[in-house]
């Protein structure tokens, strides 16, 4: 076919605006086109939502999200459990294995995308060195800080039940992590159920000592959960969150320094070994969520159940799975 064809054949840009053949092919013949504005994609983060602070500083993320009309929007929260029952936002960041346990008692509409292989000895239950504290056993009758509904909140009822205790043997004071970093500090908790960073912010304080982590416990996988709605509105939207978190945590293994350097500032501007040493018990190894592979969870629910922390049996590995695009994941 000759050129002289191609421009015989080709409807006029006049033709294509009257009969209303689409604005992409107006736009490739250089008719000025009109873009709706950018939606807003509204995304939670915790301090400890390593991944998707590199996409923000990064601007990784608006880049992939721009050509489909998005932008995201950044929505910081200490405790995440009360903006994901109530929908406040689309796309949730990393939670601990725990999280999803409350929300799912909570019938909250939330769909698993993602989550990030665990990491056991990135939550710890820790005292300060010169305590005489040393086993778990030794926590009956202590004062143990930790986050209601957190992944550290299982640690520590899965290890008091591990040595014949429970939650009932000792004084839980329910904080969230700022706040139980501070009373761990000023010596008002006995022991702290805790996860990076703060773990690695509290050794950096004073030295601790760790009684038990989630070694034996749990895997400590961290999940990544979007509204059902948002799911079955805009799936390429969550599979392109998806791959931009799997790049981001290999960029983070095969980077450490620039890593580092990127979550100090952040982080407030702690030496580079305290965030250094986080980094190194975490994963970041972001992969699909399989049914099969959330036998844990139910193991976490029925501890949760038999504690009185959620008000009825649940069925963990019924929850809502996002399917990652074929070649895409």
């Amino acid at each position: 076919m000759t050129d002289e064809t191609l421009w015989r054949i080709a409807p006029s840009r006049r033709s294509l605006l009257r009969t209303g053949l689409g604005s992409a092919a107006a736009v490739a013949l250089g008719a000025p086109a009109v873009h709706a504005a950018p939606r807003d994609v509204k995304i939670s983060m915790q301090r400890s939502s390593v991944l998707f602070t590199v996409l923000k500083v990064k601007g990784t993320l608006a880049e992939r999200l721009a050509p489909l009309g998005f932008t995201p929007t950044w929505h910081l929260f200490t405790s995440v459990i009360e903006p994901m029952n109530a929908g406040a936002v689309d796309i949730h960041a990393d939670v601990a294995d725990a999280v999803p346990i409350f929300t799912q008692s909570a019938k909250a509409p939330l769909t698993f995308y993602a989550r990030e292989r665990g990491a056991p000895s990135a939550e710890a239950i820790i005292v300060p060195d010169e305590s005489p504290i040393r086993t778990i056993a030794d926590l009956k009758g202590k004062t143990v800080g930790v986050s209601r509904g957190s992944g550290s909140h299982y640690v520590l009822a899965a290890a008091l039940k591990r040595d014949g205790l429970t939650l009932g043997d000792i004084t839980p004071t329910y904080l969230q992590a700022p706040e139980g970093a501070v009373a761990f500090e000023q010596g008002r908790l006995d022991a702290w159920s805790i996860w990076d960073p703060f773990l690695a912010f509290a050794a950096a304080k004073r030295p601790v000592r760790v009684i038990a982590d989630g070694s034996g416990l749990t895997s400590y996988h961290r999940y990544y959960l979007v509204n059902d709605s948002f799911a079955a509105a805009q799936p390429e939207v969550v599979a392109t969150v998806y791959r931009a978190l799997a790049e981001a945590g290999a960029w983070m293994k095969a980077n450490p320094v620039e890593a580092v350097a990127l979550l100090a500032p952040i982080w407030g501007d702690l030496p580079p070994a305290v965030v250094a040493a986080a980094n190194s018990r975490r994963t970041y190894a972001v992969e699909p969520v399989e049914r099969a592979q959330l036998g844990e969870q139910q193991a976490i629910a029925d501890v949760f159940y038999e504690a009185k922390l959620i008000p009825r049996r649940i069925d963990a590995t019924a929850v809502p799975i996002f399917a990652i695009p074929p070649g895409r994941g």
